[in-house]
């Protein structure tokens, strides 16, 4: 992931090298903590005019300025998300954040494929826990709606009582939560996606909240790898709760969209273009379950066409990484002057408008872009 075309910054020496193509030649990790490290060095691009006012929406009360978000991943240890909302996104989520430190899986463990403008990760939420991650964004406005992904410890004896802890320990500074249950690279994580499993988590995660002195709102994370079923019994449980959202999706164990390419024998969750239409079609298909349920859509998007077809499967909100990767940072822009061009061709007075136009399309696996 890098800067590219998008500030005269890059033509200074510190930064001449980091340029997209230079970066895609690192190992993918390296590459990684290479941009983590120039934008806290504030070496990155910043946004220079406001948004559109078209693009202005709320999410579970909270006022975005624009509704495209950089998703949890990039920024597990909240080291930039100052930097990362002066760039232009609307939210920021930092994490997947543990309770206690933990190193993650060993390495290599993130793996690119190329020919497909696909990434595979078995990162295992590496992280420095609760402790460093609170003491970096207590008393910090960033600029843009901040939002803490939480997650359990590989080697907790309860992963459940882990999600609380998270819930309770950031619910006074996060503008919202979510709960990480989706991610393939914690051995038993995605089992908590399971009917009882999930009730016990969300009653003991709310709970928490409730007790917390402000309600922040709680998003809930989920895999694009769920049957009918399972996404019957989700909403189910969901809907008998006072949760406020879902994300939809994390990364996908499937390799059907990549088959024969480069990597794709590496164990791991798969992101990025490939992950699009898989993504989109459990976006879809879990608004129809929710009905007006907040859900921000994620997995895949890669164009401005991809990002408007995720409001249209029913988000209300997207957030974007993997992309980013392979198409550099003017890729929020362009997503963003795409989002307006979409709201005016469809006569809307709000990137509200496009949400849910072609649900059931996109639901039946037909939606195109």
């Amino acid at each position: 992931m890098i800067f590219s075309r998008l500030s005269p910054l890059l033509k200074m020496p510190l930064v001449a090298d980091f340029t997209r193509d230079s970066l895609l030649k690192m190992d993918p990790e390296t590459a990684h903590g290479a941009t983590v490290t120039a934008l806290r060095l504030g070496l990155a691009p910043q946004q220079t005019a406001p948004d559109s006012p078209l693009l202005a929406t709320d999410l579970c009360g909270l006022a975005l300025k624009n509704p495209v978000g950089m998703a949890a991943g990039f920024d597990k240890n909240a080291e930039v998300p100052q930097p990362l909302a002066a760039m232009g996104f609307g939210m920021v989520e930092v994490g997947t954040v543990t309770p206690l430190p933990q190193t993650g899986n060993p390495k290599p463990r993130l793996f690119r494929v190329s020919g497909a403008d696909g990434v595979i990760n078995r990162m295992g939420f590496n992280n420095e826990g609760h402790e460093a991650v609170f003491a970096r964004l207590r008393g910090r406005r960033i600029g843009a709606v901040l939002g803490v992904n939480v997650g359990a410890n590989k080697a907790s004896d309860d992963f459940v009582a882990d999600y609380v802890t998270g819930v309770a320990r950031f619910a006074e500074i996060a503008d919202y939560l979510t709960i990480n249950v989706s991610s393939p690279n914690t051995p038993g994580l995605r089992d908590l996606q399971a009917e009882e499993a999930l009730k016990r988590l969300l009653g003991e995660a709310l709970a928490a909240r409730a007790r917390a002195a402000v309600r922040v709102p709680v998003f809930l994370k989920l895999a694009p790898d769920l049957d009918e079923a399972a996404m019957d019994a989700i909403a189910r449980t969901v809907l008998a709760t006072d949760l406020d959202g879902l994300i939809v999706s994390n990364t996908t164990i499937t390799r059907d969209a990549v088959a024969g390419l480069e990597n794709v024998g590496e164990a791991g969750g798969l992101s990025g273009k490939p992950l699009f239409n898989l993504a989109t079609q459990r976006l879809a298909q879990m608004r129809q379950r929710v009905g007006t349920l907040p859900i921000i859509g994620v997995g895949g998007i890669h164009s401005p066409q991809s990002a408007v077809a995720k409001f249209e499967a029913g988000a209300n909100a997207i957030q974007l990484y993997s992309a980013l990767v392979f198409g550099g940072l003017d890729l929020l822009d362009r997503i963003k002057r795409g989002l307006v061009a979409a709201v005016r061709n469809a006569g809307g007075k709000s990137v509200a408008d496009l949400t849910g136009r072609k649900v059931d399309a996109w639901a039946a696996g037909c939606g195109e872009i």
